[in-house]
């Protein structure tokens, strides 16, 4: 039992907040595609814009919510008022008529997310012991999947009871909410951030494999040198071919999917993300996180490559729970290998860099795969994603070489 006392406290409390938050976010987010392309009438493209906007967003205020709680030594403030945000926002797509409604509505949800998600990583990692970093970010991502599975139950129980009821789940959507504010509020416990110390010869390293090398990385030199800006590059350009979510659920509607049934879909791939986050964490603590975000980037390439190809409805349900495990084997451990290479006192500001570089590159990601898929159709814009995830897979191990050097 002592091998887990280090599962209490903020990992715990904050895995809970994640929880409830998706809880209501996924009850709104399945069924956003649905609304916007069947009850305001949008297309692909602007679905693609919409998405894009959002998650650039939350990315660039990420970088500067980093920066802010290490300058401030706070953390909890941040994060509390993100969820907050985006707990005001969310309900109120029920009332939107127009989709530029909805893209101020999204707007608003992701700067809600942008403000409190680099604080909360990074307070996360100060909360757990540096070798159990990669299972204490699995266990996070596990909850925040649960919460994940929770909403699209709920959705999709909501619209049997009335079939034409999405605004109706938009505004429900708000209690898990605020459930999630207050438990960050009374519950999470703000963990002081230390100032940056020296790096002492031999500090610890970052091996080839993106794992940490000797000793607590608190110490390790801050690994924002240019030699180190190809790990980045490399996470930025496997962004720029993952296009939102929201195109495979249209995708699966496609496919023979009932709109009733979407919410169940989604729940599927949330209850495989789960499965999944804890051993992907865990196994990124054992073998290094670089060889395992790899596999994970394989596994996305073969799963895109399955939707360029799929004809019936079962195919989208066999290929949602395999695409479950490139969560698995990449969230946690991306994670975990950014924890290692920040240092004390700026991995808030770590935290931000990552987040901003694979957030600057889903805007074009899901505008060029709405682009393709309006010229081309389905089949040529997975076939894209798929390239651009076999291209990184082989060039991130040149780029963690560098890291180490």
């Amino acid at each position: 039992m002592l091998r887990f006392r280090w599962l209490r406290g903020n990992v715990l409390w904050l895995g809970l907040v994640s929880l409830l938050n998706d809880t209501a976010s996924e009850m709104v987010f399945p069924l956003l595609p649905l609304f916007l392309v069947g009850t305001l009438g949008a297309g692909p493209t602007i679905l693609g814009v919409i998405e894009g906007v959002a998650e650039t967003t939350a990315s660039l205020v990420k970088l500067g919510s980093g920066w802010i709680s290490d300058r401030i030594g706070r953390r909890k403030s941040l994060v509390g008022w993100g969820y907050g945000i985006a707990v005001a926002a969310r309900p109120l797509l029920a009332l939107t008529g127009a989709p530029w409604q909805v893209l101020v509505l999204r707007f608003a949800d992701r700067v809600g997310k942008g403000v409190r998600t680099a604080p909360r990583d990074a307070l996360l990692a100060e909360s757990a012991p540096a070798e159990r970093r990669g299972a204490a970010f699995g266990i996070h991502r596990a909850a925040d999947h649960i919460g994940a599975v929770m909403g699209p139950l709920l959705a999709a129980g909501l619209l049997l009871l009335a079939p034409h009821g999405l605004r109706l789940v938009f505004a429900l959507a708000a209690l898990p909410g605020l459930l999630a504010v207050a438990l960050v509020v009374f519950a999470v416990r703000e963990t002081p951030v230390a100032r940056p110390a020296p790096v002492p010869a031999g500090g610890a390293e970052v091996g080839h494999d993106g794992g940490a090398r000797s000793g607590d990385d608190d110490d390790a030199a801050d690994r924002t040198t240019p030699a180190r800006r190809g790990l980045l590059a490399v996470l930025g350009l496997f962004t720029l071919g993952n296009a939102s979510d929201a195109f495979l659920l249209l995708h699966a509607e496609h496919l023979g999917v009932a709109t009733a049934l979407v919410p169940i879909l989604w729940g599927a791939l949330n209850v495989s993300k789960s499965l999944w986050s804890v051993p992907g964490g865990a196994l990124a603590d054992r073998v290094g996180a670089g060889r395992v975000i790899i596999g994970g980037w394989v596994v996305y390439a073969a799963v895109y490559v399955g939707f360029a190809f799929a004809g019936a409805a079962w195919h989208a349900w066999a290929l949602f729970i395999v695409y479950g495990l490139f969560y698995g084997l990449t969230e946690a451990p991306e994670k975990a290998l950014i924890a290692a290479l920040g240092r004390a006192g700026r991995r808030g500001t770590a935290f931000g860099a990552y987040h901003l570089v694979t957030g600057a590159a889903a805007l074009p990601a899901s505008v060029l795969f709405g682009a393709i898929w309006a010229a081309s159709g389905p089949m040529a814009a997975f076939l894209f994603g798929a390239g651009l995830a076999l291209l990184s897979a082989a060039l991130l191990p040149l780029a963690l070489r560098r890291t180490a050097n």
